[in-house]
């Protein structure tokens, strides 16, 4: 466990935004995480997953902590149903492929997402109809403050939509080192209730599509539509899909007859955050080299070198301009730091 002075993390963060950290370990078991813990208990901590949902705005003026806990391991399984734990550092999508490759269903329509297991409960990531909370049955977190292990349930995170318990009175508080899952091993139940995933099925003439089918199905439309960080800096989808009232919904209906929607229930709609971004007419548009991803508006992207202020002024543009012609207040989804 060796510390590493002012560590530029540009290669540390999907957005590839060149900040410096004053301090810098890696952590690759629970016990350095504890020793850790303990031994630097006094200084001020930054924890480092696999950057994927963060804007850095500025230096990191403290010990960076970068979790890097590799392991899966199968805790039981019967005839219908695997129980399987992955530990913080695990690669997102390896984990997911892994699964896939194995014939357990469940995550197959989060594939391609970035990031690490880790970092997956805080954000509580979704994608095409699926959650992380739709299998999830646990997930193991050290406490900072004291070093002891703690197990969080499903209910206990507090799952919302891109929101749980680790983003808010937890916030800062716990290191997550394990998720366990429950996927099932047959009868799997298949989504593909959003109508891309069923586009790209009948495509290649499938129609009694295999968790790999829909696999495979999301990893095109993800490269069809999203930048790959390891071409162009980006963390996805930086705004929450927004939902807002009926009445509002039914407002902005009269105006823009096709707008896309998911109803939510009897008094909320979800309308696409990406949508209205380019009903503003700034998809595509780069300042310097911040700019909007040219295929989804959703994303904001680094050309080259922007900093992170410069990629947080376009979000601010973008929410300012959504506010004044939808009345919608646009939230982000990345982290700002």
């Amino acid at each position: 466990m060796k510390i590493e002075y002012n560590k530029s993390l540009k290669k540390h963060n999907t957005f590839g935004i060149d900040v410096t950290a004053t301090e810098y370990i890696k952590i690759t078991s629970e016990s350095e995480l504890k020793d850790a813990l303990f031994k630097y208990a006094n200084k001020e901590l930054f924890i480092l997953s696999g950057g994927s949902n963060m804007l850095l705005t500025k230096d990191i003026n403290a010990l960076v902590i970068h979790i890097l806990i590799k392991g899966i391991t199968v805790i039981e399984e019967s005839e219908n149903f695997v129980v399987l734990s992955a530990n913080a550092g695990e690669n997102w999508h390896d984990f997911v492929q892994y699964c896939i490759t194995n014939d357990y269903g469940g995550l197959e329509n989060l594939s391609l997402i970035p990031g690490y297991v880790g970092s997956a409960p805080i954000q509580n990531i979704g994608a095409y109809g699926v959650e992380l909370k739709d299998t999830l049955l646990s997930c193991e977190a050290i406490a900072i403050s004291t070093g002891k292990r703690h197990t969080f349930s499903n209910e206990d995170c507090k799952f919302e939509y891109r929101n749980s318990i680790f983003k808010n009175e937890a916030k800062g508080k716990f290191i997550i080192t394990k998720v366990t899952f429950k996927l099932s091993k047959k009868n799997h139940q298949i989504n593909i209730k959003y109508g891309a995933i069923e586009s790209a099925l009948a495509d290649k003439d499938i129609t009694s599509p295999t968790i790999k089918d829909i696999s495979e199905a999301v990893i095109r439309i993800r490269k069809s539509k999203l930048p790959d960080p390891s071409e162009i800096g980006n963390s996805g989808s930086f705004f929450k899909n927004p939902v807002i009232s009926k009445d509002l919904f039914s407002k902005l209906q009269n105006l823009y007859a096709d707008i896309p929607f998911y109803k939510i229930d009897e008094n909320n709609i979800k309308v696409p955050a990406g949508w209205l971004i380019e009903q503003t007419g700034l998809k595509g548009k780069r300042w310097g080299d911040a700019g909007v991803h040219k295929k989804q508006a959703l994303v904001l992207v680094n050309h080259d070198n922007a900093t992170g202020k410069e990629i947080l002024d376009l979000s601010k543009k973008i929410q300012k301009k959504i506010l004044e012609k939808f009345e919608i207040k646009l939230e982000t989804e990345v982290n700002i730091i």
